[in-house]
């Protein structure tokens, strides 16, 4: 099982970044999927959850803003971040929760 997230980087307030999370080695089109986050001496946190049928959940601080999306085709999981604050700096995590699979992150920075 592999979960390979891409697209973090350094950008501007106010800026946006796409990110990838390729999966592989499960049947990535009958799980829900989520990215989380974690910014430096705080908690993991849900920042969007997508179920195999598409459904969506956002948490307060990233709704309106991040768009999760998925490509059951391409076993590949989205997050499209928007309009991004300083306060979006984290470590960004995919994962397949119920199934406890992980991947090892990749980092956005978000400068004001």
């Amino acid at each position: 099982v592999q979960l390979v997230e891409s697209g973090g980087g350094l950008v501007q307030a106010g800026g946006s970044l796409r990110l990838s999370c390729a999966a592989s080695g499960f049947t990535f089109s009958i799980y829900d999927m989520g990215w989380h986050r974690q910014a430096p001496g705080k908690g993991r946190e849900l920042v969007a959850r997508i179920s195999s049928g598409g459904n969506t959940y956002y948490s307060g601080s990233v709704k309106g803003r991040f768009t999760i999306s998925r490509d059951n085709a391409k076993n590949t999981l989205f997050l499209q971040m928007n309009s991004l604050k300083p306060e979006d700096t984290a470590m960004y995590y995919c994962a397949a929760l119920s199934v406890g699979y992980w991947g090892q992150g990749t980092q956005v920075t978000v400068s004001s």
